[in-house]
């Protein structure tokens, strides 16, 4: 008994606490059935005016929402325990929301986001010009801080015309063009609105345009709708004009450019876009009535008489000859007629790239023979000639294939050299242009007492043994090279024969040997080439050394610095190519490193030089020397292959060029501080393969 006694109270215990437990239990159930909760919302983001829905328990004794900007919501459209739904107010922004209870304030722990619902439903006018106001109409039009045309043109709220939430009024801005418009409300992330058409921006419209053909610089009158648009009108050929003589909606005069060419032209609007029309403009030409004297002389003037003469910027004679033209009235024109002209139509061409050819071929006048004193001469001595237009006359051809340069020519008489080898017979007198005229007399061609050269070497380099070869050579007592340097190292002297080493000071490049004998004579010898270069005098007037003043572009060849060929160690411009028409050879502009202002309007104080090796006989074409600015293009043309048919240098020459050689056109060049653009060498008008070196180009001063 007293054991169960001592259970029992542990079981009554145990039974009592039991029924706390269940009590509280039953107790923190019914404060969970009273407690508000919140477990979601949403939709997020939500349309204003959309509902916004609640979940959670005993909402139905949530009193009110308050939503972000403090805008308050105590009427719902459903409330009950699990749900609250309620119209969001137009007033609402992004933000947390706080429910109202009896329990306290609820906030939800993230924000509810409002989505603008932008729209365009319509805008007018579909068409417009720049300037001109569209309306667009839409929802939530207040919104919207950008309104951006097809070009990407922006206009900001702040240039609207007017806005509401519907409705926003703008100008089309003077660059707009057509295509789909958007709308943004600015926002870092923003909301784009497309347009669902596109946005019609008038253009110019051309009916007409008169007169055609036109000349250039007289009035074009162009006729149609919205003209006033055009910012500028641009013609065939590229040339543009934006400077109207009268603009109105409907008409657009302006002058025709100069260089204006035939073919349709383009309107220019301030977007960019063109406007080409249908008609072609047609640019007018000159009228030949007349060129007077005919025959004309070369080196002299024709007259030339038509109608539109101003137009004419180049006249070619026959051969491609292109003449400078004197004066020029419009009716009358003074060309002058190159000396090397051929016989053949002369061509007319204008700044529009239109050519008019005379009706006939021009002829030219020609030297005429009357007499040859003495008909019996020897080599070395000189023959006159006496007839008419003689001082158009370059050389004369003898018989045995020698020819020589005139020494003197006038109108009736010229003198020349009877070269060693010449064979009895007639002589040629060649024209400058060519003309070929024959004697009908013939030379005889006596025994020659005197020193005479019958060959020796083309080339030689300073410390060379060369042998001079002919007759009567015994007489000589002295050689004299270029130039009046005195040789005084030889080898044999006979009759026949002259050995002699070429002085160390001899004077590089062309030129010819002197023999003088006992009684005084002079005996040139035929042109031999002194193999050799000049020292650079002024490193300040070198413009290409291909070691820090290089080329900037180039169509053939590069830079190289092979010990086996280069002048003295340092780098040189090296070209191995087959050129044929024009090939680049080096170039720079914008006046870079180009030494011209040193020089200014000296021009006849200097000459042009450079170091040159040509390596494989050059055959054909010419080498360009291009010298360009604001004064003209001005070119040298160097092809001392052009008489031999053949050229080579057995070694690093320099060549001097004269600056007064280089002519644009007939204009001889004056100044050297004009020349701010091209600046280089091309091979151009004809085709060899060129294999060579060149180095140290620069100026030097006389």
């Amino acid at each position: 008994m007293s054991q169960l006694f001592k259970i029992k109270p542990l079981l009554l215990i145990a039974f009592l606490a039991a029924l706390c437990v269940i009590e509280a239990c039953k107790k923190d159930d019914d404060t969970d059935a009273d407690l508000i909760q919140l477990l979601s919302f949403g939709p997020s983001p939500v349309l204003r005016g959309g509902d916004l829905r609640f979940i959670g328990t005993n909402l139905d004794k949530v009193t009110s929402v308050v939503l972000a900007n403090n805008v308050e919501v105590n009427t719902f459209k459903t409330k009950t325990a699990d749900q609250l739904v309620l119209v969001v107010p137009e007033a609402t922004v992004d933000g947390k929301v706080v429910l109202k209870t009896p329990q306290g304030d609820i906030q939800t722990k993230t924000e509810l986001k409002i989505s603008e619902p932008i729209t365009i439903t319509s805008f007018s006018p579909a068409a417009a010009r720049p300037g001109a106001i569209i309306s667009i109409e839409g929802t939530y039009l207040n919104l919207v801080k950008h309104v951006i045309f097809s070009n990407k043109k922006t206009v900001n709220d702040t240039a609207f015309v007017s806005q509401t939430k519907t409705k926003i009024e703008v100008k089309v801005p003077e660059d707009a063009k057509t295509g789909l418009f958007v709308i943004s409300n600015g926002a870092v992330d923003p909301i784009l609105v497309e347009s669902a058409t596109e946005l019609l921006v008038s253009l110019p419209v051309v009916t007409q345009v008169s007169p055609t053909p036109v000349k250039a610089g007289t009035a074009l009158t162009i006729d149609g709708t919205d003209l006033d648009l055009t910012r500028e009108v641009i013609f065939n050929g590229g040339s543009k004009v934006s400077s109207f003589t009268s603009a109105s909606a409907t008409q657009l005069v302006l002058n025709v450019p100069a260089d204006a060419k035939d073919g349709a032209i383009k309107l220019v609007v301030a977007s960019l876009v063109e406007v080409v029309t249908a008609q072609e403009v047609v640019m007018a030409v000159p009228t030949i009535t007349s060129i007077s004297p005919d025959p004309a002389k070369t080196g002299s003037s024709v007259t030339v008489s038509g109608v539109d003469l101003d137009l004419v910027t180049r006249v070619t004679f026959g051969g491609g000859k292109v003449g400078a033209v004197q004066s020029n009235t419009g009716t009358e024109m003074v060309v002058s007629v190159p000396s090397d002209a051929t016989e053949g139509t002369v061509a007319f061409s204008t700044a529009a790239g239109k050519t008019v050819n005379s009706g006939t071929a021009l002829t030219l006048v020609k030297p005429s023979i009357a007499t040859l004193s003495p008909t019996e001469i020897q080599v070395n001595n000189v023959l006159t000639v006496t007839g008419n237009d003689l001082d158009i006359v370059a050389k004369v051809q003898f018989m045995g294939g020698t020819e020589a340069p005139v020494i003197s020519a006038t109108l009736t008489e010229l003198t020349v050299n009877v070269p060693v080898g010449t064979a009895s017979g007639p002589i040629h007198l060649i024209a400058n242009n060519g003309d070929d005229v024959i004697s009908a007399v013939s030379l005889t061609i006596l025994a020659s007492t005197s020193a005479t050269i019958t060959s020796m070497p083309a080339s030689a380099r300073p410390g060379d043994m060369i042998d001079i070869v002919g007759v009567n050579l015994d007489a000589v007592t002295g050689v004299v090279f270029p130039i009046d340097v005195q040789a005084t190292m030889f080898g044999l002297k006979t009759e026949t024969l002259i050995q002699v080493v070429v002085p160390a000071n001899a004077k590089t490049g062309n030129g010819v040997i002197k023999l003088i004998t006992a009684t005084g004579e002079i005996i040139e010898s035929p042109v031999i080439n002194i193999a050799g270069v000049d020292p650079v005098a002024d490193p300040n007037l070198v413009f290409f050394n291909f070691d820090a003043l290089t080329y900037w572009w180039n169509d053939a060849g590069n830079v190289q610095n092979d010990p086996a060929l280069s002048l003295d160690g340092s780098s040189y411009y090296y070209v191995d190519h087959n050129c044929n028409g024009w090939t680049g050879f080096f170039w720079r502009n914008g006046a870079n490193n180009f030494p011209g202002a040193t020089i200014g309007t000296n021009v006849s104080q200097y000459v042009l030089k450079f170091d040159i090796n040509v390596l494989e006989p050059i055959t054909g074409g010419e080498l360009a020397w291009r010298l360009k600015g604001s004064a003209g293009d001005f070119w040298y043309y160097w092809k001392p292959w052009e008489s031999t048919g053949s050229y080579t240098t057995n070694g690093w020459i320099t060549i001097t060029i004269p600056l007064t050689s280089f002519y644009a056109g007939s204009t001889q060049i004056s100044d050297l501080s004009t020349i701010t653009e091209d600046f280089g060498v091309a091979f151009n008008n004809g085709s060899s393969h060129v294999k060579a070196c060149v180095d140290n180009v620069r100026f030097e001063q006389l």
